[in-house]
């Protein structure tokens, strides 16, 4: 009975752990907070009274996710019937504009990553866009970490320089930052 009630009670933290990860992810799909917390609160509800059917505690991650999943397919099911398309005012902040400056910074940035040796540009991609540790990553590539953080470092460092480099010749084509060395 008490080892129960303290796996419960380790579920339930583990469960608020996750949180606000669920919320981000909800928030971007819906862009309403309101929504994303309600959809957060059906997840952590639906988690704990299905917390038996967890197999295996290294996949709940991805359990969690594929509930909040399912629970914003219910809400469309839910609301389906509900929206009458007159009431939708559509407003869209970003431009078509804002939308090209944004790709084009996209573009460069990836273009410029493209010209990073592979070994500071493992390590870019797996901790500044993966989110990864340095000791993931030093486990990952199999490398102290000491060279993980001075690969990240110099990585960083050509970066900043190719990106500035490219600002200064202004839009720059991928062929451009290639040879900008």
């Amino acid at each position: 009975m008490i080892t129960s009630f303290c796996k419960h009670q380790q579920f339930k933290r583990t469960l608020a752990e996750y949180r606000e990860n669920l919320y981000r992810i909800a928030y971007s799909w819906c862009h309403n907070p309101a929504l994303a917390d309600d959809l957060v609160q059906e997840t952590l509800a639906k988690a704990l009274k299905n917390s038996g059917q967890l197999r295996d505690q290294k996949t709940i991650k991805a359990w969690l996710y594929r509930i909040l999943s399912n629970c914003w397919r219910d809400h469309f099911r839910r609301s389906k019937d509900t929206v009458d398309v007159d009431d939708v005012v559509l407003v869209e902040k970003d431009t078509p504009d804002s939308c090209h400056d944004r790709q084009q910074i996209v573009d460069r940035v990836r273009s410029a990553i493209t010209c990073l040796p592979m070994g500071q540009r493992k390590v870019i991609t797996l901790v500044d866009l993966e989110g990864c540790t340095y000791i993931e990553v030093a486990q990952i590539l199999d490398v102290p970490i000491g060279t993980v953080m001075s690969r990240l470092s110099r990585a960083r460092k050509a970066l900043k320089e190719r990106l500035l480099e490219a600002e200064v010749q202004g839009t720059p084509n991928v062929h451009q930052l290639r040879t900008a060395r």
